[in-house]
């Protein structure tokens, strides 16, 4: 659990063996350290995938107490009964794509909500006590830290921001020491932690990265490509010193680094970001070329070279990975360019690696971008381009075919005027 979340407890009660009611609490894992559900049933593998989607849909999360992989079942159910409903209510408006994206987003998250309400218990060591139930500790401490003191850090947090009316609940979820967290978390924490086993090959690396979980994965090599291949600024060889901002999993760092550039500065405000780059670095052979430091955007002084990657689409994130795709009202973008101009040095140049998937969806104009650059002093020297290759670029089933279809990811040279 990252050291600034905190951790509500989930209640539900059980019938015992002699027909009394006992109540259980558990602690609430959640990335976004938001409430835990407040109606909460025990179920196992008598519940249909009928009832369940019912109970789902309508508040009720599902604490799972059978065999494992009956619930993985249970849930890929679930998700049909959502698509098949999905695919009968009125298609998404194509002719108004910024509309059909917040469609498309509203529903992607009733979604994500319904499912997320069947939970899995967590036990000392992130041990799950069910049948056929993998080992997930390895997984959990990559995303969480150990155990116990995840435990500790969120009751500390806890109890800072929780008023004595709610103090009996939370002594409850420090005598059980017992967790539960929803399955579909818990197969991304899963299948994160097989992406940073694996690392993804890049290229223009001659290697592998390895994202960290909470950490987005360098999957569109489109840009990394553009990056490695566009021609350097003169004003590197009397000044070789790169800053790389918002560096994220530190995949645009070890290019440049790689490209023989002497020292980047690296920033970014995510303490899970800054440790999956510096674990890059290291494995690259960058560490000694590359100094890592946590801010938000700049760093102080100047340089020859300025590389931002903001996130591409100005909308609100829902969970935490999603701050490498959402930016709300484009605040990161409009930072870059309103701050380039005072840290770059006179013949320096700003690379904004920016995809156009924003104007396609009506959510932000090119006049828009253009003007943002002109009025932060800048002006455009050159643009390469290039098309994504990501599977959903092709896929005509996609609800936003239409704008993914004709994006393209653009190196936009920036100077002073």
């Amino acid at each position: 659990m990252p050291s600034n979340a905190t951790t509500p407890c989930i209640q539900w009660t059980e019938t015992t063996s002699d027909g009394a009611s006992r109540l259980h609490s558990a602690r609430w894992y959640s990335d976004k350290s938001a409430p835990g559900p407040k109606r909460v049933m025990a179920v196992d593998d008598r519940l249909s995938a009928d009832d369940a989607f019912r109970l789902a849909s309508s508040g009720t999360a599902l604490l799972w107490q059978g065999d494992y992989h009956n619930a993985r079942q249970l849930l890929q159910a679930m998700a049909r009964r959502i698509d098949s409903r999905a695919g009968k209510r009125k298609a998404i408006n194509q002719d108004n794509l910024a509309e059909a994206f917040h469609q498309h987003r509203q529903s992607q998250a009733q979604r994500a909500n319904t499912l997320g309400m069947l939970l899995i218990p967590l036990q000392q060591d992130y041990h799950i006590p069910l049948r056929r139930a993998p080992d997930v500790q390895a997984a959990c401490e990559a995303a969480w830290g150990p155990y116990q003191t995840s435990l500790q850090t969120a009751s500390q947090d806890q109890a800072s921001s929780e008023d004595q009316t709610n103090l009996e609940d939370r002594t409850n979820c420090e005598a059980d020491q017992h967790g539960a967290v929803s399955l579909r978390i818990l197969q991304g924490v899963i299948g994160a932690y097989e992406w940073y086993r694996q690392g993804v090959e890049v290229a223009a690396l001659n290697g592998r990265i390895h994202p960290r979980y909470g950490v987005f994965s360098p999957v569109r090599g489109e840009y990394v490509a553009l990056l490695a291949e566009a021609a350097l600024p003169a004003a590197l060889q009397q000044h070789s010193l790169a800053f790389d901002i918002g560096t994220g999993t530190g995949v645009l760092a070890a290019v440049l680094a790689k490209r023989g550039i002497s020292k980047v500065i690296a920033t970014d405000q995510d303490p899970r970001a800054l440790a999956c780059a510096a674990d890059n670095l290291q494995r690259l052979q960058y560490a000694q070329q590359v100094q890592l430091l946590a801010t938000d955007m700049f760093p102080d002084g100047q340089a020859a070279l300025i590389v931002c990657n903001p996130p591409w689409i100005p909308a609100r994130p829902s969970a935490p990975v999603e701050y490498a795709i959402y930016d709300p009202d484009s605040r990161m973008l409009r930072s870059f360019l309103a701050g380039l101009a005072a840290h770059l040095l006179p013949s320096g140049e700003g690379w904004l690696i920016l995809s156009d998937i924003a104007e396609h969806l009506g959510l932000r104009s090119r006049a828009q971008l253009l003007d943002w650059i002109d009025t932060a002093g800048l002006q455009v020297m050159q643009r390469l381009d290039t098309r994504p290759q990501h599977p959903k670029s092709q896929d005509r089933d996609d609800p936003l075919h239409q704008a993914r279809s004709r994006e393209v990811t653009s190196l936009w040279k920036l100077a002073l005027k």
